[in-house]
């Protein structure tokens, strides 16, 4: 335990070390040039002083807030990285089965157990779902890293979240718990990242949050959460480049 702590210390020291130095090659690439310990460039007019530090302390700001979300992307790149190998191993064609073998299953399931209601809209996230499971491993194998990221992850995460998540809210024994706070999430969004130029009260003179829209505010929200686990694992890639093939 006490050696795989030194060499995670050891190994955010050497990024952090890694990252600042890249930072402050921007502003003074005559640091590039020098050699770190015979030669190194230093600043020597007061005004070279106070930039190096001015820009040295916006570094480390950065740093303070980017490199923690960027342990973050690597613990995303690590999952989608499993999920990526197994939808290698399954092939395009048996990844597609499987999505419509498991939604199915919980459709046959919501038939038995929930209202009618409940089934259609079940049977409505199953079909989206794997709809989006075909077009996320499209964009995933034939897009670039910015539609992988703007594309391929929002529909991902509709393909693997949506179905289950509906199905809670038509559950008997979740529903009560979750559609008070899927209300009380969509209040919160209007409230504050929606709140531009009366954009929430136009949502809210246009839609009405009850039965299948809760369907839609959750699949609208996979968007967001797809592009910010996107942009999580662009910047671990950033932090700890992967292997060509790695594909994450």
């Amino acid at each position: 335990m006490g050696t795989l702590l030194t060499d995670v210390v050891a190994d955010v020291a050497y990024d952090l070390r890694r990252l600042h130095g890249l930072w402050m090659a921007l502003a003074f690439p005559q640091l590039r040039d020098s050699h770190p310990v015979v030669s190194r460039w230093s600043p020597e007019t007061t005004r070279e002083r106070v930039s190096y530090r001015v820009w040295a302390l916006l570094g480390a700001v950065g740093l303070l807030v980017g490199y923690p979300l960027a342990v973050l992307g690597l613990l995303v790149r690590f999952h989608v990285g499993q999920v990526d190998r197994t939808t290698a191993r399954l092939g395009a064609v048996g990844t597609v089965l499987l999505a419509t073998l498991v939604w199915g299953g919980l459709t046959a399931l919501a038939r038995v157990r929930f209202s009618a209601e409940g089934f259609l809209a079940v049977a409505a996230a199953g079909s989206v779902a794997v709809v989006s499971t075909i077009l996320a491993l499209l964009f995933r194998r034939f897009g670039g890293r910015t539609t992988t990221v703007v594309l391929a992850y929002p529909f991902a995460v509709v393909a693997v979240f949506l179905p289950p998540v509906v199905a809670a809210l038509y559950s008997p024994a979740l529903a009560a718990a979750v559609f008070p706070r899927s209300e009380t999430l969509a209040v919160w969004v209007l409230d504050t990242l929606l709140d531009y130029r009366g954009l929430n009260t136009l949502i809210r003179r246009r839609f009405e949050l009850v039965g299948v829209a809760y369907v839609g505010m959750w699949g609208a929200l996979a968007v967001p959460v797809g592009w910010a686990l996107g942009l999580l694992v662009t910047l671990a890639n950033l932090v700890r480049p992967t292997v060509p093939d790695d594909g994450t």
